[in-house]
């Protein structure tokens, strides 16, 4: 648990480089609001109080990755109560729990404070020198992230307000965009997730079957409206590397066999890009992840191992 929130916080100093002091606000507000709802949880249920585990801190660092940065300090407050004591612990406790609680949280907050939640991006701040050695004019750059850009005005948008396609690569994957709190830097989220494969963490399954679906079903079914196809720009653009790295995995609501870890990937990929394309909101992983977070232990018994055993007596 530690090792993962150890990898998860270069994505906090990108973000307060990036958008400014607020972020590290939120986060630390998220952060300790899961803290006391986890230990007052543990407490009203009668059960041992295990908050160094580093669950619930993973959970408050998720949470905040996962909102704009300019949203009210009430909203991570709220999305910890709804991620751990009823995401978490009213379904059982640590290891009992169908879906993702961070993402539970997401898609509560996003019901509730609509306007909150898709309106409060910040322009990068302290990053406004870089864009202008990058060659882009500082008017440029928009308080509205990539894909919101691409659902309401399209693809001709994104060009003039981000940049041509390379610089867009660029700026994209190091973290210079508009967008939540620990999406945006797609290097970090990278190497971070690298880091936990080489440490046996997790697997490539899910990552890989979720970018592979993602960037696949993109090219073909894109068109010239959705990034002119371009399979690239559709992961770097959202939060498609966070969710396939950091919340797919989630130990709890994903499968264990390796097959299965495929298929969920898959489905988990072309979800977000139905959701994208034909949905109400810009972005589909929370919602993709979520819908396939119950289908985890049917695809664990549909593809478990077949074990042949000899009869009973010996094998004549």
């Amino acid at each position: 648990m530690w090792t993962v929130v150890a990898c998860l916080l270069p994505l906090l100093f990108v973000s307060v480089f990036i958008f400014g002091i607020q972020t590290l606000i939120i986060t630390a507000v998220s952060v300790a609001s899961c803290l006391l709802v986890e230990v007052a949880s543990q407490k009203a249920l009668g059960r041992k109080v295990t908050v160094a585990d580093g669950s619930a801190v993973i959970t408050g660092l998720l949470i905040a990755y996962v909102i704009p940065p300019g949203v009210p300090y009430l909203l991570p407050v709220l999305g910890a109560v709804m991620a751990i004591y009823i995401g978490k612990h009213l379904l059982g406790g640590l290891g009992y729990n169908i879906f993702n609680p961070a993402l539970l949280a997401r898609a509560f907050l996003l019901a509730t404070f609509p306007v909150a939640m898709t309106s409060s991006w910040l322009p990068p701040l302290r990053g406004m020198s870089i864009f202008s050695r990058l060659g882009r004019p500082l008017d440029a750059i928009s308080t509205a992230t990539p894909l919101a850009v691409l659902k309401t005005q399209g693809m001709a948008a994104v060009s003039q307000q981000f940049g041509e396609v390379p610089k867009i690569y660029s700026t994209f994957f190091l973290g210079l965009r508009p967008g939540a709190i620990g999406e945006t830097s797609g290097l970090l989220i990278v190497l971070a997730g690298l880091y936990l494969m080489c440490r046996k963490y997790i697997t490539w399954h899910i990552p890989v079957s979720v970018l592979t679906a993602i960037a696949l079903l993109t090219w073909i079914f894109g068109g010239p409206d959705y990034f002119g196809g371009d399979p690239l720009l559709a992961i770097l653009s959202g939060g498609a590397l966070l969710g396939a790295f950091f919340m797919a995995n989630d130990y709890v609501t994903c499968p264990t066999g390796k097959i299965a870890q495929l298929i969920y990937g898959t489905g988990i990929g072309a979800l977000t890009v139905l959701i994208r394309l034909k949905g109400g909101y810009p972005e589909g992983i929370c919602y993709a992840i979520l819908l396939m977070n119950p289908l985890s232990s049917v695809l664990d018994d549909w593809f478990k191992p077949r074990r042949f055993a000899p009869p009973l007596g010996g094998v004549k």
